[in-house]
């Protein structure tokens, strides 16, 4: 037992640790912890078929860092409908996590492709201005 539980935690760390490690391969936004409550996330990759076969729509692999301590969090898998890509760098949303959103990335221009409103019916925030 205490093999297979250091094997799996090495693994882990290996990954998230190494220089070339892509762990966290995309900043996303995702409404958590319920409906209608955004959160920055972070794209993992895709469910375990042993998972993906139980699920009806496309699904991505999730984690959702707390904060001010972003190595705890939660891991969710959510339809690939209801993420949005954020135009943000990874460290950049993990600054902004860590400083419980104080440190605001650099705006850019909103892509054409984002959705004046959310999936709720909620309107999109349009940001035009950098706050730092």
């Amino acid at each position: 037992v205490v093999k297979s539980i250091y094997s799996s935690v090495k693994q882990v760390s290996d990954t998230l640790l190494s220089d070339t490690g892509n762990a966290f391969r995309k900043a996303l936004l995702v409404e958590f912890p319920h409906e209608g409550s955004w959160t920055i996330a972070f794209l993992t990759g895709t469910p375990a078929a042993a998972v993906a076969t139980h699920l009806a729509e496309e699904h991505v692999s999730v984690y959702v860092p707390t904060t001010p301590n972003p190595t705890s969090g939660y891991f969710i898998i959510v339809p690939k409908s209801r993420v949005r890509d954020l135009d943000m760098t990874v460290d950049e949303a993990l600054k902004y996590v860590i400083s419980m959103g104080v440190v605001v990335p650099r705006v850019r221009a909103i892509p054409p492709s984002v959705p004046k409103t959310l999936p709720s019916g909620t309107p999109a925030l349009e940001v035009t201005q950098s706050r730092n």
